[in-house]
């Protein structure tokens, strides 16, 4: 494969070409510069350069690379990509005549980069043999096809109540220290033999917590198949900026490659907030809570080029996780709302539920996805109808019997089971399920087979139940494995048979018999 250098390797070419040249023949070279006049924050201001175009790289005496941003009458606004430190006020400046590139290709896999794609892992240099430019048109609308695959997160929350598609947007948000970045890493985690390519963007976080999500990453056996993107707080702003663009372009080379593509954006918020930063530095009118009124348009471009692709363009996907991170449980917010309006669905995680030890906390009712259903697996289909309603019902009537010590017999059905359905959906971080795991799990609960035990024996049910499809019922499981939906007797067999492995399990005793028909 031939080695294709980048645009920055190509710049460092030309200007040590120059050099030799005039040091051989010290004669007449023409060459466009520019003067720094400020510099601080992340950002120059630049006097000169009067033919260079708006997210141009520039080059700066000192080495140091920028981005043209402003193009105003009297100067430049350049975001820096390097340390403002290095560069002073009255250096030149040289235009590249290039766009910011990035390396794109299997050379990066189990790799960690930052948002220029140099490694940051200690493992040497990355040999690349393609680059893609940071900001690239999303596929039209000619070019993209219906989602109809699943993304299966190993998490029976998701995966049964808010399917998620390969080719979907599906937003994480909550309040601060709820989850988020936990689902983020099981459905990275559950890709393990999937095929699936995982790229991590973590934005403005600290880099001790980007070291623990690679650390889970290697523990679990995941970073063969993932890229991590590291801008942490600690880097210029420009690079926290430029960063979801850049792991955007490095998930679309295999996406146009025919793979397929989950790639979690950690957070948006942070982002926001780094592109407001830079905008008022650079004085652009500041909008609604200081935004700038462009501030929908760049998350729009970016969620935008996540899709599926139709067969001819190699069927690809690129799968969008993006997190926010909301305050006071306000989801109506601006920059909350903005991304709900964009993506095809949103996963919210409620502190309450966290506080009540609930895990994951996902508010079913104030969570929705919009295409992921097309996509779900028959076999959830049997079930999820019946689970969502019983479970919806459940949680109003349990807010109505705070207020009621009276309740009839029905009712009071309802709220055991629906107990019950929370124990089932409750799930440890990086304990993720296989798809026969959840729809026994799910039958069980549905046909009310956890009804006769005590709420502390379901989690103990639950594990039986898990142990008993991956050991039996063979022919059930692999049928569900290949997406094919159950016959009704297939469905009455495996009833029957979760019933008979809790009766021998959870046997009921006499004495309780014998206080049930007296009762009678």
């Amino acid at each position: 494969m031939k080695y294709q250098k980048s645009a920055i390797a190509i710049v460092d070419d030309v200007f040590e070409a120059i050099n030799e040249a005039w040091q051989e023949d010290p004669g007449l070279i023409v060459r466009e510069t520019g003067r720094v006049l400020s510099v601080g924050e992340g950002i120059a201001r630049v006097d000169g350069l009067p033919n260079v175009l708006t997210d141009e790289l520039v080059r700066f005496s000192s080495g140091s690379l920028g981005l043209t941003y402003n193009l105003d009458p009297k100067e430049i606004g350049v975001i820096l990509l390097d340390d403002e430190h290095t560069i002073e006020a009255g250096e030149e400046v040289f235009r590249t005549e290039r766009v910011l590139e990035v390396p794109v290709g299997d050379s990066l896999l189990g790799r960690v980069v930052d948002s220029l794609g140099r490694a940051s892992d200690g493992k040497g240099n990355i040999r690349h043999f393609d680059y893609y430019p940071v900001e690239r048109p999303a596929p039209t609308i000619m070019s993209r096809i219906s989602v109809d695959t699943p993304l299966q997160t190993g998490i029976v929350t998701i995966d049964a109540l808010l399917p998620i598609g390969r080719g979907q947007r599906e937003l994480i948000l909550g309040d601060r220290q709820t989850g988020k970045t936990a689902i983020a890493l099981d459905s990275i985690i559950n890709q393990k033999d999937s095929g699936v390519i995982c790229i991590y963007c973590a934005i403005g976080k600290q880099r001790a917590e980007v070291n623990r999500v690679i650390a889970d990453l290697q523990k679990y056996g995941s970073m063969e198949h993932s890229i991590v993107m590291s801008a942490s707080s600690s880097v210029p702003v420009g690079l926290q900026y430029i960063a979801p663009y850049a792991a955007t372009s490095m998930g679309e080379y295999f996406m146009e490659k025919g793979r397929d593509v989950l790639i979690v954006y950690d957070d948006l918020t942070w982002h926001a907030r780094a592109y407001r930063e830079l905008a008022l530095l650079l004085r652009r009118p500041p909008g609604r809570e200081a935004y700038p009124g462009d501030i929908f348009h760049i998350h729009a471009r970016l969620l935008e080029r996540s899709t599926h692709l139709k067969k001819e363009l190699g069927g690809g996907s690129l799968t969008a996780l993006p997190i926010i991170e909301t305050q006071a449980q306000d989801i109506s917010a601006f920059i909350p709302t903005n991304l709900i309006s964009i993506t095809d669905g949103q996963i919210y995680l409620s502190p309450s539920l966290f506080r009540k030890d609930v895990l994951p906390a996902i508010d079913v009712g104030k969570s929705v996805s919009r295409v992921g259903g097309a996509a779900q697996l028959p076999a959830y289909r049997m079930v999820t109808g019946e689970l969502r309603l019983a479970y919806s019902q459940f949680e109003e009537l349990e807010a109505f019997s705070r207020f009621s010590s009276r309740l009839d017999e029905d009712t009071r059905e309802q709220i055991q089971r629906g107990r019950r359905i929370r124990e089932v959906l409750k799930q440890d971080q990086f304990n993720t399920l296989e798809v026969f795991e959840q729809i026994g799990l799910l039958v069980a609960v549905t046909e009310g087979l956890f009804d006769r035990l005590e709420l502390q024996q379901v989690s103990s049910a639950c594990e039986v139940i898990r142990e008993y499809m991956s050991q039996e019922m063979e022919p059930i499981r692999i049928k569900i494995s290949e997406g094919k939906q159950l016959s009704e007797d297939e469905q009455r067999e495996l009833t029957e048979s979760l019933k008979n492995v809790l009766q021998q399990n959870f046997p009921i005793e006499k004495s309780e018999e014998v206080t049930e028909d007296a009762d009678r």
